[in-house]
């Protein structure tokens, strides 16, 4: 398996054929390396319906023909606009070509902004997905919450996406609280320095939480496990 920093919470995880797009934020993202257009998928899967991590979604299924997985509620608005979905929620997994995705909890929110006002777009969640017998934990936009025991008792986390930046989500510390508490064989830090506000640093985060394998990624570069 494959995956590929695109920045923010954005990830490509590529296992067998299959290419499975994460939180696609790359439209109005500072730091995204490529355009929205140049995406090539088979799944889009969204962790929560802030339009940092919806972003792109509707669009990059509908050019690829690809399935937006997410919560009931964001699988609606995207089926509304024409994309193909499949909704889970919280708790729930399903098999699909490439493995299996659960959601999990997340402490967080998941209004979508428009001209208007917000949506509704339901809970936020954690995302798992296990695919040639490994298992990814995306833990979307979170913070620190005691369940992340049982999620790392119940699942052998091979790789564990954790957000460092703080401000919305977990800073460096709680991270490392995380870290302690999913016991995943590696970690690669996410959702920091797209924006000023959320300004951390991976070194730190790599330096704190000891005894396990932290890879802070460039943005574009990949990790093979």
């Amino acid at each position: 398996m494959k995956l590929t920093y695109w920045s923010h919470s954005c990830f490509l995880l590529e296992t067998g054929p299959h290419r499975l797009v994460i939180d696609p934020f790359l439209t109005g993202n500072p730091k995204a390396p490529l355009k929205a257009d140049a995406v090539k998928c088979d799944f889009v899967l969204v962790s929560h319906g802030h339009n940092d991590h919806v972003g792109d979604a509707v669009a990059i299924a509908r050019c690829n023909n690809a399935t937006i997985i997410a919560n009931y509620e964001i699988a609606m608005f995207c089926g509304q606009q024409g994309a193909n979905v499949h909704p889970l929620h919280i708790g729930g997994s399903h098999e699909f070509p490439f493995g299996r995705v659960k959601l999990t909890i997340a402490h967080h929110g998941s209004g979508y902004q428009t001209d208007t006002g917000f949506l509704y777009m339901g809970n936020p969640t954690g995302i798992l997905i296990t695919a040639e017998g490994k298992t990814v934990y995306h833990a979307g936009d979170t913070g620190l919450f005691l369940d992340m025991q049982l999620i790392g008792r119940l699942n052998r986390i091979d790789v564990a996406l954790l957000p460092i930046g703080g401000n919305f989500t977990m800073d460096v510390d709680d991270a490392v609280e995380a870290v302690a508490m999913l016991k995943p064989r590696t970690v690669i830090p996410m959702h920091y320095d797209t924006f000023d506000v959320i300004h951390a640093d991976p070194a730190e985060f790599a330096r704190k939480a000891a005894g396990v394998s932290v890879k802070p990624l460039p943005i574009g570069a990949s990790f093979e496990f």
